[in-house]
């Protein structure tokens, strides 16, 4: 039970000498990387440049003693800071302190979510957040991020915005006084690090960045020419702290820790599966939810704001070799002493080389391949993206994943209430049934027998639907068929409801001298008839374990074999 909830039980007894170069050179590197862009994604959240380091300490550890992914690196990420920052700026919060305190309550909020969806065993819920809704929801919110940082790279002040046109607008009214230096300094440091990234991934550019934008401040005296800078960070590990909890705030915090609880676990779960195939690694999806809301639930106690897997800095572990949780363990301690001795080498940091970094990470989110396959291959599901997309864009972030999520369950639930249905023949000289539709000229046609096919589960929301495009197949033939087979594999859940309307539908068709036979019903199928009255209506006689036996049995009235019958409707009970 302990190994399972601290895997690093498990690993560290075993840990190999040979890993060990490999997880240090992964720890040292991402943790160049990511004191900056902590840092930064802390200016993205709304909060002090400090709070994206204290995010990179205490949710990092707790992971490494928690996870079940080698080279997921945890901590701040773009998209939660932005979450962070929309979900607090719909709230009415006046003063930095407050704002600071609700952010550590919402970690901590999501962190119990987590938490308690992992102990429930409910992972399979991210698999409700479909990726046409996940693509457009990601690239909006990359796009409002850039353009939230526009007021950093042009040393304006357009105060906190989470919906593009609104952010534009401001940004726009401000051009005035548009600082010539800041913008410089931005557009310098998109470049080199542009650049940097297209001759060596492995080159820590945010960190020469920063360290070259440090030295140039300082020689060229740049903050007495309008140059905003980090100025003084504070020094010193995160003490330990309750976090305040406003329990009047916690109804207007449900929708949008929800939201980003299950965001941050599928973006981590996103690129730990990436990691998982590549490494064989043995992923436990509800441990993961247990290991994030951990890592936020202690996050919040020690000062920081929701955090998760970044994908990047995941990517850059496993680059560098990474093979154990020891790289976020290095990691950690690197992160740790920068709090302890470094952070004044960070007073002269330009905001707009923060903002500079911000926009080149969060520009590879914005995906752009895959709405061009949809629209050539899906357009329902094209549809889909776009709406989502723009209803983040301008109506905001929380209402873009909840609607979209929300509309993509209403085409799930509309595609299952009319699935498809056929009706098959037999092919010449085979055993195999196809739908008539596609094999005209290959069908023996046989007037007696209508072989009906329903491709999904039978429940109350497409109970109807069957019964009507099974009459309607009967309606169509030339003369009434004497038997129909309902080619049953597709059909693996029947509710109370569908069941119901077939004993009162199986009944009228037996009253107009229309035998009704069942082929290949699936086991949980085959549970639930035999649990109730369908049984006795159709006769255990009238069912097959193919639909070549019942086909003969129809045309032929060829026996089954006492195999046959006793397979034909097995139970768990039997």
């Amino acid at each position: 039970m302990i190994k399972r909830l601290f895997p690093i039980l498990s690993w560290l007894p075993n840990y190999k000498k040979e890993f060990l170069l490999g997880d240090l050179s992964a720890g040292l590197t991402v943790s160049v990387i990511l004191i900056p862009q902590s840092m930064a994604y802390a200016m993205i959240a709304g909060l002090p440049p400090v709070y994206g380091l204290y995010a990179a300490l205490m949710p990092q550890l707790i992971y490494a003693l928690m996870g079940t992914s080698p080279q997921l690196n945890v901590g701040p990420v773009a998209m939660d800071s932005l979450l962070v920052a929309a979900g607090l700026g719909a709230l009415s919060i006046s003063g930095v302190d407050n704002y600071i305190a609700m952010a550590i309550m919402l970690s901590l909020f999501v962190g119990c979510i987590q938490l308690a969806l992992g102990i429930l065993k409910m992972g399979f819920l991210v698999n409700f957040l479909s990726t046409p809704v996940i693509s457009g929801f990601t690239s909006a919110a990359a796009l409002i991020i850039g353009c939230s940082q526009l007021s950093h790279l042009f040393g304006i002040e357009t105060g906190r915005n989470s919906k593009l046109h609104s952010i534009l607008i401001a940004v726009f009214s401000e051009l005035q006084h548009i600082k010539l230096y800041t913008i410089g300094i931005g557009a310098i440091a998109i470049v080199l690090l542009i650049v940097m990234r297209k001759i060596n991934k492995r080159i820590p550019a945010a960190l020469v960045v920063v360290i070259v934008s440090i030295v140039s401040v300082m020689l060229l005296k740049l903050h007495a020419k309008g140059v905003e800078i980090v100025a003084e960070i504070p020094k010193g590990l995160p003490a330990f702290n309750l976090p305040e909890i406003d329990f009047a705030s916690l109804k207007e915090l449900l929708p949008i820790a929800i939201a980003l609880a299950l965001i941050a676990f599928v973006e981590a779960m996103s690129v730990a599966k990436v990691m998982e195939s590549k490494h064989d690694n043995k992923l436990k999806a509800n441990q993961e939810l247990i290991a994030l809301g951990m890592a936020n639930i202690v996050g919040a106690f020690f000062k920081s704001y929701a955090a998760t897997g970044s994908f990047t800095r995941t990517a850059i572990s496993d680059l560098c070799g990474a093979k154990t949780g020891l790289a976020n363990l290095v990691s950690v301690v690197l992160v740790g002493l920068t709090l302890l001795f470094l952070t004044p080498l960070f007073y002269y940091l330009p905001n707009a080389v923060l903002a500079a970094i911000i926009i080149v990470a969060v520009f590879g989110l914005i995906d752009v391949r895959y709405p061009q396959q949809l629209f050539k291959r899906r357009k329902d599901e094209f549809a889909l993206l776009i709406i989502s997309f723009l209803l983040t864009l301008f109506v905001g972030i929380t209402e873009g994943i909840l609607f979209g999520t929300l509309l993509a369950l209403l085409l799930m639930v509309y595609r299952t209430s009319k699935p498809h249905v056929a009706v098959l023949g037999r092919i010449v000289g085979t055993p195999y049934f196809r739908n008539i539709e596609r094999f005209k000229e290959d069908i023996e046609h046989n007037s007696k027998v209508l072989v009906f096919r329903f491709d999904a589960q039978l429940y109350f929301g497409n109970k109807d639907y069957f019964k009507s495009e099974l009459l309607a197949a009967i309606a169509a033939q030339k003369t009434v068929p004497e038997t129909i087979i309902v080619k049953s594999d597709p059909i693996n859940y029947i509710d109370s409801s569908a069941v119901f309307m077939l004993e009162k539908l199986i009944i009228e068709l037996l009253q107009q001298g229309i035998a009704v036979l069942f082929s290949e019903v699936i086991g949980p199928t085959r549970d639930i008839i035999k649990k109730s009255k369908l049984v006795e209506i159709i006769g255990n006689e009238n069912f097959f374990v193919n639909t070549l036996e019942a086909y003969e049995f129809a045309t032929h009235k060829t026996p089954k074999t006492n195999f046959q019958e006793k397979i034909s409707l097995q139970t768990r009970s039997d």
